[in-house]
């Protein structure tokens, strides 16, 4: 799972349109390789291969502003995937 730093003031909150998992970036651009499908592609191709792309399949829903709304949103994620304790709220 991908989760900001503590003190974070802002960060992209994205879904993949791929697998549909949710999760927060430091990045805000309107899309990002997704974390959890996406690859890396490999560079070193041959002579006879096309050149690898990246596919960004993240797009950006929303703009998380604040540390205290980062740190909620960082929380409300986990709790979502872990189904964690849920008396904090």
């Amino acid at each position: 799972m991908y989760y900001v730093p503590d003190g974070t003031e802002m960060c992209g909150y994205y879904e993949c349109k791929e697998c549909g998992n949710r999760f927060l970036a430091l990045q805000t651009g309107p899309q990002l390789v997704c974390p959890y499908c996406g690859e890396e592609p490999d560079m070193e191709v041959g002579p006879d291969e096309e050149m690898p792309v990246a596919a960004e399949s993240a797009k950006l829903i929303q703009v998380v502003k604040g540390a205290e709304e980062v740190e909620r949103m960082d929380t409300l994620l986990s709790l979502a995937v872990t189904g964690g304790d849920y008396a904090w709220i």
